[in-house]
């Protein structure tokens, strides 16, 4: 079997004028938590740390993922999708909660039967 050729990529901030979406997904289980944004300075910040950084872009300023409630998220993979300009990085969710409202997930709205309901 021919190994695999690897080559190092990095993130297209270019496009997407300095930012990238990022999505946190569950590890371990698969579920999709959060999307926020990333720039250059946030991305190799996660890298150098391992826990998730994103740039805010209503405060205008780096963040670290749980800094203040705890629920911190420990990447354990990172993956570019293939034109580059956007990332996945699949997480460990410290403290259960990785939306900002307390629900593990930010996606807890759902669409059914054309009317948008709140899971709970």
């Amino acid at each position: 079997m021919e190994e695999n050729k690897v080559r190092k990529m990095e993130p297209d901030f270019s496009k997407g004028g300095g930012l990238i979406p990022a999505v946190a997904q569950d590890a371990e289980t698969g579920e999709i938590l959060m999307l926020a944004y990333m720039n250059r300075e946030s991305y190799l910040k996660t890298l150098e740390t391992g826990e998730a950084h994103y740039y805010s872009r209503s405060r205008r300023e780096l963040w670290r993922k749980g800094a203040t409630s705890g629920h911190l998220q420990k990447v354990r993979e990172v993956f570019l999708d293939c034109d580059r300009d956007s990332v996945l990085l699949k997480i460990e969710q410290i403290g259960g909660a990785a939306c900002h409202t307390g629900k593990r997930s930010c996606f807890h709205h759902r669409r059914v039967e054309g009317e948008l309901y709140e899971v709970v």
